[in-house]
């Protein structure tokens, strides 16, 4: 059964092509600046060289059609005709409290998306052009929708509300939601097995560490709570997002500066975090080059990004009074082994020992970082949301044929 993995943007679509249920991904690729007759397609299929063109790409329906047309180029594809197209899964940012699993497309399911655009109003949106796309090329292939919040959807109340008037919650549902969920649920699995025991036992943190940033703390493979709120800005220091700031900063910023909601949310969105404590960039990578070369600024934006990172994996573990492993993930979680070793140094009272050439090893394996000692065992696990939607995806359509 092949699943075409769509995970649509306002302008742009990535997409991976599985079969399933070997997980084997037969081609990859992405459609970007869309909207534009300078739009960049690259396409790869499994032990082919990747190739790029340049076209104009109006619309998310042209886009899916030259997804398709790569999938069955003679040369660079690998299907024979549309056909072979059995079912398509698409990722989704915002389900609310709707939904709290996948779910297979419906004109109920459509309509519910669009409800929740006020939620998610960058994303809910390109997420839904994306499902109408695949629906005008191949109107008679099941899709399905896999949300980044349902897998917080286990959050008990005293995790996702907020301690505000109750008809604020009532009336516009303004609460908790987490995302990343995807990230969370495959990292948190894979774990289990590498540790070799039952994800039903383990108390995990997971850390998924890239220009957006959440934790989750995963009870018996339940989130009970996840730092990212009621949008993705609540929790950490990002690379440019705020994360926690006090609240009272709004209005004070808004008043001195004379700054319209919307620039206020734009500061606190795309211009603060590592880019505004560095004054530098908002990639990790370059972050700590410049502190390695001395830069004082540059050490204070790795310096806090990193204390908050810790501050949270603590609270987490007295959440869930102790835990099993930590677990990172995502680009800066998986490959900076120095924020690793930064964090896991300073939580030694939990009993956390890293092996320090374990740490510094790098590739795209699950791997074991602490010494054989420690109590709480710390791994790396690159995450793969595209799978677990093939999954869901092969689970709600094979699962019902």
């Amino acid at each position: 059964m092949n699943i075409l993995v769509i995970n649509a943007g306002s302008s742009s679509l990535k997409y991976q092509l599985y079969a399933m249920p070997d997980e084997q991904v037969l081609a990859k690729g992405k459609v970007e600046r869309i909207g534009q007759d300078t739009a960049i397609v690259t396409h790869e299929s499994a032990g082919k060289e990747e190739h790029s063109d340049v076209l104009e790409i109006l619309d998310h329906t042209a886009a899916i059609r030259q997804v398709l047309a790569n999938l069955m180029h003679p040369e660079r594809g690998v299907l024979a005709s549309m056909a072979e197209v059995h079912a398509v899964g698409h990722r989704v940012v915002h389900g609310g409290e709707t939904f709290a699993s996948s779910v297979q497309v419906t004109s109920a399911v459509k309509d519910e998306i669009r409800r929740l655009f006020d939620l998610a109003p960058l994303h809910n949106p390109a997420h839904l052009m994306g499902i109408r796309a695949v629906e005008a090329v191949l109107p008679e292939v099941p899709q399905t929708v896999v949300f980044d919040t349902a897998f917080h959807q286990t959050m008990p109340a005293q995790a996702y509300l907020y301690p505000i008037p109750m008809v604020l919650y009532r009336k516009h549902r303004i609460r908790r939601y987490g995302f990343h969920g995807t990230s969370h649920a495959y990292v948190s699995q894979r774990a289990a097995k590498l540790l070799g025991k039952p994800l039903e036992t383990l108390k995990l943190v997971t850390c998924h560490i890239g220009n957006g940033a959440s934790v989750a703390a995963i009870v018996g493979g339940r989130s009970v709570d996840t730092s990212m709120g009621m949008t993705p800005l609540e929790g950490l220091m990002m690379g440019t997002r705020s994360g926690d700031i006090d609240p009272a900063i709004v209005p004070f910023a808004m008043d001195k500066e004379e700054l319209t909601l919307r620039e206020v949310n734009s500061m606190l969105n795309k211009h603060s975090g590592l880019f505004a404590v560095s004054g530098l960039s908002s990639d990790m990578r370059e972050i700590i080059a410049a502190m390695d070369a001395g830069d004082a600024n540059a050490r204070l934006a790795f310096e806090m990004y990193e204390y908050r990172l810790r501050k949270y994996i603590g609270a987490y573990a007295a959440a869930m009074n102790g835990m099993d492993a930590i677990v990172f993930t995502a680009g800066v979680g998986e490959n900076s082994s120095k924020l690793r070793q930064a964090v896991c140094s300073k939580l030694t009272f939990l009993g956390v020992r890293l092996n320090e050439t374990a740490n510094l090893s790098s590739g795209s394996m699950d791997r074991l970082i602490s010494e054989e000692g420690s109590t709480v065992a710390v791994l790396v696990v690159p995450t793969n949301e595209e799978v677990m939607i093939a999954r869901d995806t092969y689970r709600l359509i094979h699962g019902g044929r």
